[in-house]
């Protein structure tokens, strides 16, 4: 049985006998805005692999470089964020990630101007770094804007808007920059590539993520206190075993939901798959974060009628059969059955996030931190996908990801249970 989100959840203080319970309707839906940000960049990079694959004649584990470098930055930046956080607040800790991102969203023109995948590489990680400090302030900030029983839900929504994200930048991605992409196979053709056509997209990024720091420091948002909690001298938030657990568990998710969709325009483009070209495949990756999108919605409703440890356990089976369907088939079945894995994805980061937070009081801060390094899953699982499949066959290497799901269905059944580590 799945432990109970309780009151020592970091939730708003308590109101006082004979007023109204705070409402936080808008609060929320200006953070809708940052979270389908922060699904449209992470997105793109599924649009830049295949075409700096293509430019700088990469292998596999060469393009995988771009996950190592932007979740990289999850490892290197998860913990200063949290820092950051607590120093600024949730709204300050936007702010300056809303500046940062824009800050490496413009840095994509001398990168491509230079035709230097180094320059690409380090534009990226201050990319992500924006982004590290947008999710670590906007996730915990949407789960204590409310009731603590209701938080998985309430992330889970606020999620659907980051796949909605997921979905338009894969289209718009294939329609601006793959679309430039002739042949992935063509070597010959790679140094008459027009690089510069990432500029005009990246540049776009910037300007949008300018403006909407403008209109967020114009916003009033509610100031929250963490409810009274028991608390031990010495005590961090890494003492909690549920929380620990968690963290690897966001690693298996992003590293399995990162692998996967980095990979599918190759894997479609394969003979035995799909045989499509890079545009026709880079349109089917919206399919994949379509489904998480759809699933969001969907989990919002869910995640208030089941229990949410066994619902992610359900995922997470499913992920692994689809997987499994996928890679021992050929054509629209393999492509399908792998696509609707986006479907499997969409609780598991909301709903693995709250169970780990649950009862952790002041340590929420310090909690989000941790669990923004465990993305450096999408580094990590990528990179050693892109070295299996270079070493072997990219079907071979989808037994990543399989391992990663596994790992959540545990998760789901027993490892999310409070207890100190």
């Amino acid at each position: 049985m799945a432990a109970p989100i309780t009151s020592s959840f970091p939730t708003p203080t308590d109101t006082p006998p004979g007023q109204q319970a705070p409402r936080y309707t808008s609060a929320l839906a200006s953070l809708t805005v940052l979270f389908f940000m922060m699904g449209f960049i992470t997105c793109l990079n599924d649009i830049l692999i295949p075409y700096l694959k293509a430019i700088f004649s990469l292998s596999y584990t060469q393009a995988n470089f771009i996950n190592l470098c932007f979740f990289g930055a999850y490892f290197v930046m998860g913990i200063p964020a949290g820092k950051a956080v607590e120093r600024l607040g949730y709204k300050g800790g936007m702010l300056l990630g809303f500046l940062v991102a824009a800050l490496g969203a413009f840095l994509f023109y001398p990168a491509a101007e230079s035709r230097s995948y180094g320059l690409f590489l380090g534009a990226l990680f201050v990319l992500a770094t924006g982004v590290v400090l947008l999710q670590v302030a906007g996730n915990p900030y949407v789960a204590i804007l409310g009731p603590a029983k209701s938080a998985p839900a309430r992330l889970t929504l606020t999620q659907a808007f980051n796949s909605l994200g997921t979905t338009v930048a894969p289209l718009l991605g294939s329609a601006l920059i793959l679309s430039n992409l002739p042949d992935l196979n063509t070597a010959t053709s790679a140094a008459a590539i027009d690089v510069r056509a990432v500029q005009v997209p990246y540049l776009a990024i910037g300007g949008v993520l300018i403006l909407i720091s403008i209109l967020l420091g114009m916003l009033k948002l509610p100031v929250i206190s963490h409810a009274q909690t028991e608390d031990v001298p010495g005590r961090h938030a890494w003492h909690y075993r549920h929380l620990v657990l968690g963290m690897v568990g966001i690693f298996a998710y992003v590293g399995g939901e990162v692998a996967i969709g980095s990979h599918i325009v190759s894997y479609l483009h394969l003979p035995d798959v799909m045989n499509l070209a890079p545009k026709v495949a880079g349109d089917k990756v919206a399919y994949y974060w379509g489904g998480a999108m759809v699933g969001r919605f969907l989990g919002a409703y869910l995640l208030n009628k089941f229990n949410p440890g066994r619902l992610l356990a359900f995922n997470a089976l499913g992920a692994v059969l689809l997987v499994l369907i996928s890679v021992s088939t050929t054509g629209e079945v393999a492509m399908w059955s792998l696509l609707a894995v986006g479907l499997m994805n969409s609780i598991m980061f909301a709903t693995i996030f709250t169970l780990a937070v649950a009862g952790l009081g002041r340590h929420t801060e310090e909690a989000s931190g941790l669990l923004n390094v465990a993305i450096v899953g999408g580094a990590v699982v990528p990179l050693l996908f892109g070295l299996v499949a270079d070493a072997s066959t990219l079907r071979w290497a989808f037994i990543l990801p399989v391992l990663c799901y596994a790992y959540i269905l545990w998760y789901g059944i027993s490892g999310h249970k409070t207890t100190e580590a």
